[in-house]
């Protein structure tokens, strides 16, 4: 085994990133109920910036882009999908909005099909739909409760999977700090059009963690405030976790399985927080969701990848 190579310490510091991913997201709820969507997003992601700027300068990294259409491509489709994932967390379980999050391996493989035309074999295609039928357990959809609310984490899953994808085909050779910073710029950029918007047309909001969405400026205080410091200390912690999981593992298959260890550990924190623990069929669904993305990560070849795939 090389030197460098330590299975152990990869596999504790993938779990840790996906426990604390897993903790900070189910308080996000209580947030909600005085904050806004956007402003959430617009300060999370400045003092994200703030924070990683100094680390990039002391490791004399940088955010500039070797190919900048590239990365503002994939910054686009990751950043989305998190704003749509944080969205849903205002209206649904966080076991049910990580259920359409961790689509994304499979929309990875639809998108291959579908834009770059790979092959896709017999496991694979077993693996989507079992995914996709996990999906439709976890979530509880059926043609009466289909609507766009439960729709959005899947979208978000679909955004991520895409931008994934474009990490490894066209971002291969971008450092994790400018992959970092752009994604945290772009948020910024999400939240500050959002508080534009709502500023020049205001809506009619909801008490509670119901006008999380079309909630304007506030004063930044009690959970929000928390929440944000949190958000954007713990996702850099979390993040850099996974980063050395992937840079010690021996094999990324083992890294990109355990990261389907999010959707336990929040499942787990919502019903010892909460005591919000899913059903039968929603256990069924989170089950189901984790082997196939497990079966499609276990078909990956090649290198190991520079840039890992990683939660943002």
């Amino acid at each position: 085994m090389d030197a460098t190579q330590r299975p152990g310490a990869a596999v504790a510091m993938v779990l840790g990133a996906m426990a604390t991913f897993g903790l900070i997201d189910n308080f996000m709820r209580l947030a909600a109920a005085t904050g806004g969507l956007w402003q959430f997003h617009f300060l999370r992601g400045l003092l994200a910036v703030a924070l990683l700027w100094p680390v990039v300068r002391m490791q004399g990294g940088s955010f500039r882009p070797q190919r900048l259409g590239a990365v503002l491509l994939r910054s686009v489709f990751n950043s989305l999908a998190m704003v749509l994932y944080f969205g849903a967390l205002g209206f649904l379980p966080i076991a049910q909005a990580l259920a359409g999050l961790f689509t994304a391996p499979l929309f990875v493989v639809l998108f291959s099909v579908a834009i770059f035309g790979e092959g896709i074999g017999p496991r694979r295609i077993v693996a989507v739909a079992v995914g996709f039928a996990g999906v439709v357990l976890a979530l509880g959809l059926d043609a009466e409760g289909l609507s766009w609310s439960t729709l959005v984490p899947i979208i978000a899953g679909a955004c991520y999977g895409m931008g994934n994808l474009l990490t490894r085909r066209i971002c291969a050779e971008e450092s994790t700090f400018t992959l970092l910073g752009w994604f945290f710029a772009m948020m910024t950029f999400w939240g500050a059009l959002g508080c534009t918007v709502l500023a020049l047309f205001p809506q009619e909001t909801a008490a509670g963690a119901a006008g999380w969405v079309t909630r304007g400026w506030v004063v930044p205080q009690g959970w929000f405030l928390i929440m944000i410091v949190v958000q954007a200390v713990g996702s850099l912690i979390g993040v850099g976790l996974t980063i050395r999981a992937y840079q010690v593992a021996p094999d990324s298959t083992l890294i990109a399985v355990l990261e389907n260890a999010l959707l336990l550990f929040a499942t787990l924190w919502a019903i010892v927080l909460w005591s919000e623990a899913p059903g039968p069929a929603g256990w069924a669904g989170l089950g189901m969701i984790v082997l196939a993305g497990a079966i499609i990560a276990r078909r990956r070849t090649g290198p190991v990848p520079r840039h890992p795939d990683l939660p943002e």
